[in-house]
């Protein structure tokens, strides 16, 4: 949909899907509803009663990824979540088919439905992945897919699963959100697992998840994500990067500057993006410390982070 994006830690959006519905406090002031009742993309608030509504797929957008040349983050569905329950599975298959195969991009996948995507991760099995191939081939027809009869092997050339160009990331608005959602994300199979602690309502506690319980190696010492293997139990893993801001817009709520401090003090060896303070107008440091609003790092995995450590 956009090859720029005004958020600070990606690139570019791809909305293969717009629209949602409310499922927690951080949804509130959702700025995605803002700017669509905004500007006619949908015409209903964001509720449970109207997502029949306002819950679109976009087959025409699928394709837009394969397009672009120069390797970028990408954003999926900034304007709405791939795992809502309205959104059928043979079009999530699409949206991965399609990450798959743009090998030269890093694809951020956030959601406030873990539990869904977490089911859906785990079930990519080879055969599952061959259902991908179908995908591939609805979406980029036989030219893109020429010659690969298992999507599986293109995205994982030595069945080291998970596609490594494809992160997985939940909101966490407060602890109550956290503890609920991280833990099923550690449960995902995943090259990259990250949260967005935005809007940042409240004081996080993050000890448990920060840090790995088992003994797997680091695949990089400077900026640490665990390679983990196979014999790994689900969930012992950590996560490997956090998002942090506040909530902006004319009715935000303010973010104790405190909580965002303890939450990088805590991000210690984790790489921490510090995307801003809350206020009227996003992407300010406010009263964010120069040290805290320094912090704009990345995990390096992936299509763009792998080559720019070459």
């Amino acid at each position: 949909m956009s090859q720029h994006s005004a958020i600070g830690w990606t690139e570019a959006t791809w909305n293969p899907v717009t629209g949602c519905s409310h499922v927690s406090p951080g949804c509130e002031h959702c700025y995605a509803e803002t700017l669509s009742l905004r500007i006619g993309w949908s015409k209903l608030p964001w509720t449970n009663q109207n997502a029949a509504e306002n819950v679109k797929l976009h087959e025409k957008r699928l394709i837009e990824p394969l397009r672009w040349k120069s390797p970028q983050r990408v954003f999926v569905n900034s304007m709405s979540d791939l795992f809502h329950e309205l959104v059928p599975d043979g079009f999530v298959d699409k949206v991965f088919a399609v990450m798959a195969l743009a090998r030269q991009h890093d694809f951020q996948v956030l959601t406030k439905r873990p539990e869904r995507m977490r089911d859906y991760c785990r079930a990519l099995d080879n055969e599952a992945c061959s259902r991908l191939g179908e995908a591939a081939f609805l979406v980029a027809g036989d030219r893109a897919c020429q010659g690969i009869s298992n999507l599986f092997e293109l995205a994982a050339p030595d069945d080291a699963y998970p596609f490594n160009n494809i992160w997985l990331g939940t909101s966490v608005e407060d602890q109550r959100r956290a503890d609920e959602r991280i833990p099923v994300l550690l449960e995902t199979p995943a090259a990259v697992r990250f949260i967005s602690a935005e809007p940042l309502l409240g004081p996080l506690d993050l000890s448990d998840y920060l840090h790995p319980s088992c003994e797997c190696e680091l695949s990089n010492p400077v900026i640490p994500v665990y390679q983990h293997d196979e014999a790994c139990p689900a969930g012992a893993g950590s996560l490997d990067w956090v998002i942090l801001g506040g909530e902006t817009g004319r009715e935000y709520r303010p973010m104790n500057p405190e909580w965002a401090e303890n939450l990088a003090a805590q991000c210690i060896g984790i790489p921490l993006f510090a995307k801003q303070d809350s206020g009227p107008r996003p992407g300010k440091q406010g009263r964010l410390s120069d040290a805290l609003w320094s912090r704009k790092e990345y995990p390096l995995v992936g299509a763009i982070s792998e080559d720019q450590t070459k």
